[in-house]
């Protein structure tokens, strides 16, 4: 432990957030010491995601999904329709340095909350609202549905059988997009003793994620179709190969002087002589027969012995590798909490903040 991990434990974070996007910034401010309580709604079971559970948990004890962002928080249950309960939740936030939220369209003039008022009533709070759709878009905005409305979905996979991440990953990009925002209003309140509105919504952060797909229409009004694992700028990058054996690895070379490597690795230097794979430009129109040429050289090594030669000749390469190679590799057990609950049962998640002071 470093000073780090108790830098804001003088903070006070009231979190009036459900499902991954707001808690999961909530829980960042936690794992750095500050003390989060969580509301929830009574009428409703609370949080959705403690109902949230994969074919292998029982039913006792919180869900894997509501532990991966909500550990080490305090719990309170409140009914915001209730005059009485409100007015706890205001006690509560006239002691927050933080109130992080993602109240649906309307949904805080339903509680009597409006978020200008809040901003009256406590100056010196910093409010963190997720929005869905930054705007008057009455649908609730599951992740599914964002990637499939931002361009993410038309990417990945195939044509035939679109592909979504495999973890709500817009509602990381907001998360990550709200910390920073709350991170900046905290250095703004150190100056100006007065707080400040941050709103953040998921459309906009997946928007702003396109990165270089978005670049690529801006400039060039390239519409990128699904491409698998494929980069559309890039080539040999993203294809993967079957060994010998069965293991799969894929491949991101990224210059020349990288595919040159890999051509001596794979005893395949007169590919290299090939004006239709001498320059990345050529390699990406060509891909396809060079995947062909490549997959037969690969597939004369066994995995590990193929992995070995590419990374002693500097070849970006990775072996594809489920979540239990992944999580019981040594070199990333600190990324992994143990607690014990109030269930007694052992809960294990992962840290939302893997940063590292020295």
């Amino acid at each position: 432990m470093n000073h780090f991990d108790t830098f804001f434990e003088d903070f006070l974070v009231v979190e009036l957030a459900s499902v991954l996007a707001g808690p999961y910034t909530g829980r960042f401010f936690r794992e750095h010491g500050a003390r989060v309580i969580k509301v929830e709604n009574p009428n409703q079971g609370g949080d959705v995601t403690r109902t949230w559970r994969n074919s292998n948990e029982s039913n006792d004890g919180i869900s894997a999904y509501y532990a991966s962002v909500n550990q080490g928080k305090e719990v309170v249950f409140l009914d915001l329709k209730s005059p009485s309960d409100r007015e706890k939740f205001l006690e509560l936030l006239s002691l927050a340095d933080v109130l992080i939220t993602n109240f649906r369209h309307g949904e805080d003039i339903k509680f009597g909350l409006q978020l200008e008022a809040l901003k009256s009533q406590f100056p010196k709070l910093i409010i963190g609202q997720i929005d869905g759709f930054a705007s008057d878009d009455p649908r609730a905005a599951y992740d599914m549905v964002l990637q499939a409305e931002t361009g993410y979905l038309s990417m990945s996979g195939t044509l035939e059988n679109p592909a979504k991440m495999p973890v709500a990953l817009i509602d990381i990009l907001a998360g990550q997009q709200l910390k920073a925002g709350i991170l900046m209003a905290m250095l703004q309140k150190a100056k100006t003793s007065v707080g400040c509105i941050v709103r953040v919504s998921l459309k906009e952060a997946a928007i702003s994620a396109l990165m270089n797909q978005g670049s690529n229409f801006l400039m060039s009004k390239f519409i990128p179709t699904a491409m698998g694992t494929l980069h559309p700028n890039i080539a040999p990058y993203g294809e993967y190969f079957i060994c010998s054996d069965g293991g799969r690895l894929v491949l991101a070379i990224g210059n020349n002087k990288q595919f040159e490597a890999l051509l001596k690795v794979l005893g395949l230097p007169e590919i290299g002589l090939d004006p239709k794979f001498s320059e990345n430009p050529d390699r990406v129109k060509y891909r396809k027969e060079l995947a062909i040429k490549l997959q037969e050289a690969c597939s004369r090594f066994t995995l590990d012995s193929l992995m070995k030669n590419l990374i002693s000749s500097g070849v970006p390469a990775g072996s594809i590798k489920n979540l239990d190679d992944v999580l019981n590799d040594p070199s990333i057990a600190w990324l992994i909490e143990e607690a014990l609950t109030e269930e007694n049962q052992m809960l294990r998640t992962l840290k939302t903040s893997p940063i590292r002071f020295e």
